[in-house]
């Protein structure tokens, strides 16, 4: 779509504004963001036996709701799926999404609200911000070149009802198409036609049915999962003897999933499609928490819509209580998890810039430090 510059300038700035405002002052925004969760929890089984509606303070807060695990709130989840809705959510669920990962052999479900929906839109940010800060209002009459998993796989009843799962990227994307102001080609529908797969022979035919859907148009945007970006450009290279590069003038990647995107993959990716910018996108199943702002090669948190704490050691602060070198197991609450570990290790980089540099492990810090080594950036922004 046509977007002059001046009335994009105006609608952009009003979708980026709270982001940059909650990052000037992640103190009160977090402050915001925790009575407007607790007033949710009270809608709650869950939150009302953990008296959400007597707590007035951060302390009280962290008190009364444990820090739980996937492991630990997989029971609660199951008696959701099995249609005690209001046990955990205050919203009918509208889908439930799959990690592409394992939990001891199997895929963690996690449902997906209106409101957990409505929040993931906001990835958007790192794409919206990059033309807002370069003029680039030209992406927007291009098209996104969609790599994105299946949104349906299955579906699983829920109480009465029959409920489609699949991947949060796919159903991301087929929720939210129609409300952001570039075009996804493929159409998630036409990904997910092509059923659930995960064999290479179904990710060839979502490859092909990218490169046919995309050959003619003006890509200018690629969203998604990194090592699926690289796996399309290895297939085109493979069957079409060509790379993303000669087929289209990509201007930005807005990617996550692994660490190292800016760094140790970024190489690999300008050399298929192109001297693009690069953006990472940092978020999981469980909700989309933060994107890069700019062209420091670290992502922004979304201190307006999520609540942000980490296990230092034997100590819980808040995200932007970190200093520069810390590290941290990453605890969130959301719309559906409050006090959720995730599981991810972070590494504050100053200010409001953090990595994530991969699971909780203590094998984790070591490979980092070796990534940085061998791609030479040592740690730089």
């Amino acid at each position: 779509m046509y977007m002059d510059p001046q009335t994009g300038s105006q609608l952009l700035k009003a979708f980026l504004d709270p982001w940059h405002a909650a990052v000037a002052d992640p103190q009160a925004a977090q402050a915001g963001v925790l009575h407007q969760l607790l007033k949710d929890y009270t809608r709650t089984k869950y939150g009302r036996q953990h008296a959400a509606g007597n707590i007035d303070s951060l302390t009280d807060y962290r008190r009364a709701f444990p820090v739980i695990t996937y492991d630990e709130i997989q029971p609660t989840i199951q008696k959701v799926m099995a249609g005690d809705i209001d046990l955990l959510l205050w919203e009918e669920p509208i889908g439930w999404a799959i990690t592409r990962g394992t939990t001891k052999g199997e895929s963690k479900f996690i449902p997906m609200t209106p409101t957990d929906l409505g929040m993931r839109i906001h990835a958007g940010r790192a794409m919206m911000n990059f033309v807002f800060t370069t003029n680039r209002y030209d992406l927007f009459a291009g098209v996104n070149l969609n790599l994105n998993f299946p949104s349906v796989v299955g579906t699983l009843r829920v109480g009465e009802r029959e409920i489609e799962y699949g991947y949060s990227s796919g159903i991301y994307t087929k929720h939210v198409s129609a409300f952001t102001p570039i075009k996804s080609v493929p159409a998630q529908e036409e990904i997910d036609a092509l059923g659930g797969g995960k064999s290479e022979r179904d990710w060839d035919r979502r490859f092909e049915l990218a490169y046919e859907k995309c050959r003619g148009q003006n890509v200018t945007l690629v969203g998604g999962v990194c090592p699926t970006a690289l796996r399309f450009g290895r297939y085109l290279h493979r069957v079409h003897k060509v790379y993303p590069k000669h087929l289209w003038r990509v201007q930005i990647m807005t990617l996550g999933s692994v660490p190292g995107i800016n760094t140790k993959y970024q190489p690999a990716l300008n050399a298929m499609y192109g001297p693009a910018a690069i953006r990472e996108i940092y978020g999981a199943t469980e909700g989309m928490f933060g994107q890069q702002r700019d062209y420091k090669r670290a992502w922004v948190p979304n201190y307006d819509l999520f609540f942000f704490e980490v296990q230092t050691g034997s100590q819980v602060k808040m995200l932007h209580e970190m200093r520069s070198g810390e590290r941290g197991g990453l605890i969130v609450s959301t719309p559906v998890l409050p006090r959720y570990r995730i599981g991810d290790l972070i590494l504050a980089k100053g200010g409001p810039y953090f990595r994530c540099i991969g699971r909780e492990d203590p094998w984790t810090p070591w490979r980092y430090a070796w990534d940085e080594f061998m791609t030479f950036n040592l740690g730089r922004l």
